[in-house]
């Protein structure tokens, strides 16, 4: 990755800058940080319910017997927090 493969006589352009990375690109930073930041803002329930979701792929009943609560609070509760971040994000 490190070997030059062109030289214009100024400067080397080497295997890794002509391997593009179209997963983590720097709009995908952005809005992973601004969605990160938008978490914080949630409640503790809220933010557990979405990462438990949306991260750890569990259900809304799985989430429900995991904490404690019914499968409509958590469907509740994980509308809230959507909500939440599309006001925070947008």
């Amino acid at each position: 990755m490190q070997e030059p493969v062109y030289n214009d006589g100024t400067d080397n352009i080497y295997i890794m800058d002509q391997v593009s990375d179209k997963k983590n690109t720097d709009e995908f930073w952005a809005e992973n940080l601004s969605i990160m930041q938008a978490m914080k803002k949630l409640t503790d329930k809220e933010k557990e319910i979405v990462i438990r979701r949306f991260f750890d792929g569990r259900t809304q009943m799985e989430v429900a017997d995991e904490i404690g609560i019914s499968q409509a609070q958590v469907s509740r509760l994980e509308k809230s927090a959507i909500n939440h971040i599309k006001r925070l994000y947008n």
